[in-house]
């Protein structure tokens, strides 16, 4: 299962990686955070809040996150490349088709997997976008949820 604990993995922020949801219980690990570790090969590490339109998107491109229980306004963990899929496709800043972003709650791997920072800013939300956002307390122990498995979905 998970081998590398939440509370070492940092946000896009340089800071811990905040919890993002627990319903859905969201995350690769299905543990309410963004974080990747070597399982994750979807890079399930951006913290998007769902949209008709992206779902839509994504089901076209043979992602249905409508299959498990999603709907528009969950919270949820996205594949890093089918965001940026997403935001390459918009046809502009406030095109409903890209999740807008929780910062505090991407995992920095994003960045190293073809998102730049100022991508993630352009459609962070709102408090987002001003600064906002919380994170973890510092070396705060972060443990699975015992419920908890990895994700099964098709890229």
């Amino acid at each position: 299962m998970a081998t590398k604990p939440s509370n070492h993995n940092l946000n896009v922020l340089k800071k811990p990686l905040a919890l993002f949801s627990q319903s859905p219980m969201t995350g690769f690990y299905r543990d309410g955070y963004c974080r990747v570790g070597p399982e994750d090969s979807g890079n399930h590490a951006v913290a998007g809040l769902l949209t008709k339109e992206f779902l839509d998107f994504s089901a076209s491109r043979g992602n249905n996150l409508r299959s498990i229980g999603l709907e528009p306004g969950c919270k949820w963990c996205l594949c890093t490349a089918r965001w940026k899929e997403a935001m390459e496709a918009a046809k502009g800043k406030d095109d409903p088709v890209v999740p807008k972003v929780y910062l505090h709650a991407t995992d920095e791997s994003a960045l190293k997997n073809g998102v730049t920072m100022e991508a993630l800013q352009k459609f962070a939300a709102e408090p987002e976008a001003v600064g906002g956002g919380r994170s973890a307390p510092e070396g705060a122990a972060i443990t699975p949820n015992a419920k908890g498995g990895m994700v099964t979905e098709t890229h």
